[in-house]
Formats: C-alpha cells, sequence, structure tokens
C-alpha cells in the first residue's frame, strides 16, 4: 500500500540533506602563481634515498596539498624532470620548491646551524608519538623521510633533533613513505593553520 505521507518524508528528508560533490573547477584553488608566492609552513621535505619514481612524485603532490616551503632531494633519489615523477606529482614539481643534495649530513649540517629543527620519520629507541608533536619546539621543522627499505640512515638520526613515530595498531611495522608523508605532513601542518 503507498503512503503518501512517508513517501513525502523521505523525499523531504532526501532535500534537506543532499550533499553535492564539488567539481573541480568549483573549488576556487589558488593558481600556480598565487601558489608560489604565497608565504609557507615552515616545513621542510627531506628524502633520504628514495627509490621509487612514484613515490617521489607522490610527495611532491602532498607538498603542495600542505603548503611544504621546500623539498630536497638527497642520495640517489631521482628528480624531475621524470614521466613517472610527474605522473604522481600532476604539476607539483612545477609549484613546489626543490633542491638535489648529494649529502644529506651536510643538508642537515647546514639546516641545524640555521635553527632548522630536524625531525627523522622512524622507529627508534627514543622516538616521540606523532600526536605528541605539538610539544615539540621549534619554528621551522625538516621532516626525513628514508628508503623504502632501509629507512632514514642512522648518521641521519644521529644529527635529528627529534625521531618521529607513528602509532601502527597492525601486523606490519611500517607504512608506505608516500603514505607515511601525508600522515606526518597533516599533524605538522595543523601546527600553522
Amino acid at each position: 500500500m503507498f503512503n503518501y505521507r512517508a513517501d513525502k518524508k523521505s523525499r523531504e528528508h532526501l532535500i534537506n540533506n543532499m550533499n553535492r560533490k564539488l567539481k573541480l573547477w568549483e573549488l576556487d584553488r589558488v593558481s600556480e602563481e598565487e601558489f608560489r608566492e604565497q608565504k609557507k609552513f615552515p616545513l621542510i621535505i627531506i628524502l633520504n634515498d628514495i627509490r621509487s619514481l612514484n613515490n617521489i612524485g607522490s610527495f611532491f603532490r602532498t607538498a603542495d596539498a600542505f603548503n611544504v616551503e621546500k623539498i630536497y632531494l638527497c642520495g640517489i633519489t631521482a628528480t624531475p624532470p621524470h614521466r613517472d615523477i610527474q605522473k604522481t606529482a600532476l604539476g607539483a614539481t612545477e609549484t613546489i620548491d626543490w633542491e638535489h643534495r648529494l649529502s644529506i649530513i651536510e643538508l642537515l649540517n647546514e639546516l641545524k646551524s640555521a635553527g632548522v629543527t630536524v625531525c627523522s620519520i622512524e622507529q627508534a629507541e627514543k622516538t616521540t608519538f606523532l600526536h605528541e608533536i605539538h610539544a615539540l619546539e621549534g619554528e621551522k621543522f625538516a621532516l626525513v623521510f628514508g628508503n623504502e627499505v632501509n629507512g632514514v640512515d642512522q648518521e641521519a638520526i644521529d644529527l635529528s633533533d627529534h625521531i618521529i613515530e607513528i602509532p601502527q595498531f597492525g601486523t606490519k611495522h611500517s607504512l608506505n613513505v608516500s603514505v607515511c608523508a601525508g600522515v606526518v605532513l597533516w599533524e605538522f601542518a595543523k601546527r600553522f593553520m
């Protein structure tokens, strides 16, 4: 049996609770030029021997999303332009300031002498869990992400002011490094929003 009152109520509920997905052109994003000119969050990404070109591209895209100041590509980490980097970066290699450095150790010493707080994202004997980073002191942070197999070099860990660990609750002991970047950068970006 058709119940007009119930059907009308159901239609009203649908209309009042609609949440239309926005089209890309409706997102009101800044242009590439505006992005280059805007004040960046005081965050630097350092890639320590990242092998996967897709991961490198993902770092660029995530850096763009979280308004990162600069990316340093260290050691064997490949540099743009490269087709596989571009595929995942979606143009972010054109908006994010980046530089290649052979020696991560020289870079970390330079940054530390300039007052930058260096944080390696790794599992170590003494770590700060990611949800506790609000207590870290510092005005500018360099975040070191390590190789997909070996992680962050021990020498880089030894130079770090903090080792940041993402709590995990499953059977695996690590996240994909580009997934890790999204999680960590969101937590650090919240400090500057």
